[in-house]
């Protein structure tokens, strides 16, 4: 940069805010094929006109390539880039001063006020040379002599001043010569903006979560059992299918039933409790199968188009390998033991964390980077973390790049329901996807609320939401007391509010409602501790509307990105409106019903100009739940929604 600069950046967007004190610059987040919008204040003294522009690249060696920056006035410059593979790229900005420009406005101004002087023109042609010059050094000399011919011609003073003019203003050679542009005065932003590029999957995709061993018909499922579920989730347009832990369950402290304390002979333990005299995190339950069969299930979800997710949850069960060969690892206690998980009154003697703390730091942090690498190379691409809030934020933001090192395309959803300065801590330092409060975000103010903070903040540019309606761990008061009513409309919510969702069934879908005791969001015989068997044919699924709700969201690019959100104002607050559109023209538009028990109605507030189109006095939408269409009038609209049947409206606005 120019110690004596005229230009000045300010205000360069979009960019991670740096914490306080905090020395590294965080990426933003984008997919494949997704637009990096950047805003920045060009500032100059004088009258002189600017001219700046975007420079990007692919990280490590990319070449750089250049866009212009447009000037939207009172000192805004608005452009864009596009970037187009996976993984780390950067960009920054750039401003001169554009002299040619400045004279060619000048001297346009002083032929309509026929003030123009012999000496104006000789100083244009000055600049005209130069640009020559320019030209002729970066290779393109007959630019530079089509520039330096006009140059002559505004010399000759026995051509008409108004043709000199003329010549001096013609669109080709002020085109030739922005092209070969004066970097004498350019400045340019020292620091670039990182960006993390990942696969269209980063940003759309739907999660389906089962246990592997509640698959069979009767008695331990198995990884083969799971290949036999693959046509039914396929079939309900999931893309991707999470299994929890699939290693070798602890015998020592494991739990019984319910979470038992008392195990009964039996009763299988929780997966999240892993290691055994079998292995540990890179072993597979024997049970399940082994690891041809693993293989076998990989390769056949890629065969029904869905991708296989495993759960990575860093801790041990007492007996896991890694406490007798490196104790050292964990935290002990005054009396010898290994201090066991806690969350009171909740207690998991089953379980043992690990210690980050450990003065055996670099041998944990590459085991368990290790762990990563055994499943990326054996195809997995896509890793639920239990719990990240619990472990070193810098080892996530160690291992996630050293993992995304070995395949740029593995993705990292964070399963951290913890203080909202933690989740997008971890969502900055590498976590692709994250866990969210929508679970118990359950008022149509609340709603609104949260989700304008998603997605009309700075928190967009790094924290991709997923949201769940439940998890084996949540079972939400409004899903126990709610009724059919409550579980379609939390999947519709969760499904169309954010481009990213999961479910946990068949639970969800059966609309297992049942809490272990009142006021707990416990399942009553919850998975973690036994093997259910599901009856997937019961006539009360859910499924259908699941899979018709995916096909919704795959046929309307609107749904598949958040950035385009906008709530829509209704006269009864129980009911909950909002669209999205993308530039082409889709416009979705959701209304919702938040009362499980009873019939609403009112008046929402909407026209096509809220989706970037021509405002009209009439036009149609098309309820794609039920193919009803509608005629609306004007800007306000009368909509009713009732728990036993229509509960809500995914209307796709039908343009002439």
């Amino acid at each position: 940069m120019k110690e004596s600069h005229r230009v000045i950046i300010d205000h360069v967007a979009p960019q991670v805010p740096q914490d306080t004190g905090e020395k590294r610059v965080f990426p933003i987040k984008r997919t494949v094929g997704e637009a990096v919008n950047v805003r920045a204040v060009l500032l100059c003294d004088s009258h002189d006109l600017l001219q700046g522009a975007i420079r990007y690249r692919a990280l490590p060696r990319g070449r750089w390539q250049q866009v212009p920056l447009t000037d939207e006035g009172n000192d805004q410059w608005v452009g864009t880039f596009t970037p187009d593979k996976v993984g780390l790229w950067e960009y920054t900005v750039e401003g001169w001063v554009d002299h040619p420009g400045t004279w060619q406005r000048g001297i346009a101004k002083k032929r309509d006020a026929a003030v123009i002087e012999e000496v104006d023109l000789q100083m244009g042609a000055q600049i005209y040379r130069a640009a020559a010059q320019r030209a002729v050094v970066a290779g393109a000399k007959s630019a530079g002599e089509r520039i330096s011919t006009v140059a002559q011609t505004m010399e000759d003073a026995a051509i008409p001043r108004s043709q000199r003019v003329t010549a001096a203003l013609d669109p080709t050679i002020v085109a030739t010569i922005a092209a070969y542009r004066d970097e004498s005065t350019l400045v340019r932003r020292e620091q670039p903006v990182p960006v993390r590029v990942d696969r269209p999957l980063a940003g759309f995709s739907a999660w389906y979560e089962l246990f592997p061993r509640s698959t069979a018909a009767k008695g331990h499922g198995t990884l083969r059992d799971v290949i036999t579920r693959l046509p039914y989730v396929a079939q309900m347009g999931f893309d991707i299918l999470y299994l929890p832990p699939i290693h070798p369950i602890g015998t020592i402290a494991r739990k019984g039933r319910n979470n038992s304390v008392t195990p009964i002979s039996g009763d299988p333990g929780s997966p999240w409790a892993i290691g055994s005299s079998d292995g540990g995190h890179t072993a597979i339950h024997r049970e399940l199968g082994t690891e041809e069969d693993f293989s076998a299930l990989r390769d056949a979800c890629q065969e029904f188009g869905l991708e296989l997710a495993l759960d990575i949850a860093f801790q041990c069960a007492p007996d896991h390998p890694w406490v007798a060969e490196h104790p050292e690892w964990f935290v002990q206690r005054p009396d010898g033991s290994i201090q066991y998980a806690e969350n009171p009154p909740k207690k998991y003697q089953d379980i043992y964390p690990l210690n980050f703390e450990t003065s055996r730091r670099e041998e944990l942090w590459n085991a368990l980077r290790d762990v990563f690498l055994f499943w990326v190379d054996r195809g997995v691409t896509v890793f639920r973390v239990d719990n990240p809030h619990t472990k070193a934020f810098p080892f996530w933001e160690w291992v996630i790049p050293e993992v995304q090192h070995r395949n740029q395309d593995v993705i990292f959803l964070a399963e951290a329901f913890t203080r909202p300065h933690r989740m997008y801590r971890l969502a900055k330092g590498g976590f692709t996807q994250s866990y969210t409060y929508f679970t118990w975000r359950n008022s149509s103010r609340e709603m609104r609320d949260y989700l304008t903070e998603l997605t009309s903040s700075e928190v967009i540019e790094f924290f991709r939401p997923n949201f769940w309606p439940n998890t084996p761990d949540i079972l939400h008061e409004d899903l126990q007391t709610g009724g059919r009513a409550a579980f379609v409309t939390r999947f519709i919510l969760a499904a169309t509010l954010s481009s990213i969702y999961g479910i946990y069934g068949p639970a969800f879908e059966l609309q297992e409602s049942q809490p272990m005791q009142p006021g707990s969001e416990e399942y009553l015989d919850s998975e973690k501790y036994q093997i259910r068997h599901w009856n997937l044919n019961e006539s009360w699924s859910l499924a259908p509307l699941i899979s018709t709700v995916n096909g919704i969201r795959r046929s309307n690019p609107a749904l598949q990105q958040n950035r385009t959100l906008r709530f829509h104002h209704c006269n009864n607050d129980a009911l909950l409106c909002y669209s999205k559109h993308t530039p082409a023209g889709n416009c979705i538009l959701v209304c919702v019903n938040m009362d499980f028990q009873n019939p609403q109605s009112g008046w929402v507030q909407f026209s096509p100009e809220a989706c970037g189109l021509q405002a009209t006095d009439s036009f149609t939408v098309r309820d794609l739940l039920s193919q009803v269409s509608y005629q609306w009038e004007g800007e306000w609209n009368f909509i009713a929604l009732r728990p036993t049947d229509t509960i809500a409206h995914i209307f796709v606005l039908e343009q002439p």
